[in-house]
């Protein structure tokens, strides 16, 4: 049992950027701020690194990146769950379909939703909270 209080929206918001990073274990290639850590932690989501670090260091993204080359610069992660379940998308853009969605069948995931965002600095993917971009 634990004593951490419930993650909110309120809370991630509080988490504004600064220059920590930390690697990801196997996709060295991407790196994640103190806000995505803190999700990880708060929600026992390590998981959900692992499923972005393994789709943008892998061919989802690289394939997509071909149509659009918006995506291997920046690109748009959401996780949506209800009822226990959940769907994982990422997007180019707000106004364009999904170039990545994938069904996780079951999560006890504390938010409803959660956006994170993927940037490429030429050598490392940082995944990020929108409040920290």
């Amino acid at each position: 049992m634990t004593n951490q209080k419930p993650l909110t929206h309120d809370e991630l918001r509080q988490f504004t950027g600064d220059l920590d990073r930390y690697r990801h274990w196997v996709a060295r290639s991407v790196i994640y701020t103190p806000g995505i850590k803190h999700v990880a932690e708060q929600a026992g989501a390590y998981w959900l690194i692992d499923e972005l670090a393994f789709a943008i260091s892998g061919n989802p993204v690289q394939h997509a990146g071909r149509a659009d080359p918006r995506i291997l610069e920046l690109h748009f992660w959401r996780l949506d769950t209800k009822d226990g379940s959940a769907i994982l998308t990422a997007r180019a853009d707000s106004d364009v379909e999904p170039f990545y969605c994938k069904e996780i069948p079951y999560t006890d995931f504390p938010l409803d939703w959660i956006d994170i965002w993927a940037a490429f600095d030429g050598e490392h993917w940082t995944l990020y909270l929108p409040s920290e971009h």
